[in-house]
């Protein structure tokens, strides 16, 4: 049986009570990566008791494979970080994609990151020495997990979990390696996209997340 969330807000009431331990606890920090894993951070947040924030980011798409990430860039606390994962890259320079190709997609999401930095609330979060919990709506690839988690090391956190509703095992099994905790709900052995373990998955707008944040 697949297992479902009713919509983002459902899914961070049932994360937060798998993080029961950290409700109320001082010095520590609820990070939303904008823009879908906001309501669910927001929602976890609320239920821990715990100040909430956020961390930009965006994926870096194969192009004609939007979906297919070959890297990712993250915002928090005025540092740029920019993952790639190299051997993915070496395999799609092989297969014909052009470098000029991969430059445009870096540039695109680049400046689209930076549009947000003056629109999003909760970019001030304090990291240095706290426990940041980093919450996402699916970790799929775990591109844009592991992009925030550096961000935010390269902050001063002392201890980072990462967290999502559901997620591949891959994308878990990568993200483990970069951080000090992982929680994911469901792990299902056949991964489709992140939406399809959602009842109810829009597209959120910017609108949409600074609402959240401003809640």
């Amino acid at each position: 049986m697949v297992t479902r969330f009713e919509d983002r807000t459902e899914a961070g009431e049932r994360l937060a009570a798998v993080l029961a331990q950290f409700r109320g606890r001082p010095g520590t920090v609820v990070l939303g990566l904008a823009r879908g894993g906001i309501p669910v951070a927001a929602s976890a947040a609320k239920a821990l008791y715990l100040p909430l924030g956020t961390v930009l980011v965006r994926k870096l798409g194969i192009p004609g494979h939007q979906e297919t990430a070959y890297g990712a860039l993250a915002w928090a606390r005025g540092r740029t970080v920019r993952l790639l994962n190299k051997p993915l890259v070496d395999r799609v320079l092989e297969h014909g994609v052009r470098q000029e190709l991969l430059d445009e997609v870096e540039q695109r999401e680049r400046a689209e990151l930076l549009r947000r930095v003056d629109l999003y609330p909760g970019m001030d979060q304090d990291v240095s020495g706290k426990t940041v919990l980093l919450i996402d709506d699916g970790l799929a690839t775990g591109a844009t997990m592991r992009a925030a988690i550096e961000a935010v090391r390269g902050g001063g956190a002392k201890t980072v979990v990462a967290a999502a509703p559901v997620g591949s095992i891959e994308a878990a099994s990568s993200v483990e390696r970069a951080c000090d905790a992982v929680l994911c709900l469901h792990l299902p052995g056949k991964f489709r996209a992140v939406g399809s373990f959602y009842r109810h998955f829009e597209q959120l707008t910017d609108d949409d997340a600074i609402s959240f944040l401003r809640q």
